[in-house]
Formats: structure tokens, C-alpha cells, sequence
């Protein structure tokens, strides 16, 4: 699932427009890494969106 587990991004609906001006239905999803992380002092798999590893809010294991 592409969800975010820090920030709760997620999937955002909207419409893909042609030239001819026809509205399909498309959706944006988050890039959604899935990253080993320091939690509580041991370290927990999590799904993290790249911007929440860009700002620093997690602190991967190594």
C-alpha cells in the first residue's frame, strides 16, 4: 500500500485531461520507500514516503 507511516501520505485521486478535453479518472501516488528504522532502540521495518527521509524525521538503522 502506498502510504506513508510517518507523515500519512497517501494516494490522491483526481482526472487526467486529454487534449480533446476527456476526463479519465487517474490517481498520484507517494514515493513510498520501505526503510529499516531506529524505534524505541530496536530496529522495525516501516514504510517511509522519500520527503520524511529527505527532512531527516527518521533516523535509519544501519
Amino acid at each position: 500500500m502506498a502510504k506513508c507511516d510517518i507523515c500519512s501520505k497517501d494516494i490522491n485521486f483526481g482526472l487526467k485531461v486529454s487534449h480533446s478535453n476527456k476526463k479519465t479518472n487517474r490517481a498520484w501516488k507517494p514515493n513510498v520507500k520501505k526503510v529499516k528504522v531506529m524505534e524505541d532502540g530496536t530496529p522495525k521495518s516501516i514504510n517511509v514516503c522519500t520527503r520524511c527521509l529527505r527532512s531527516k524525521k527518521v533516523t535509519r538503522a544501519v
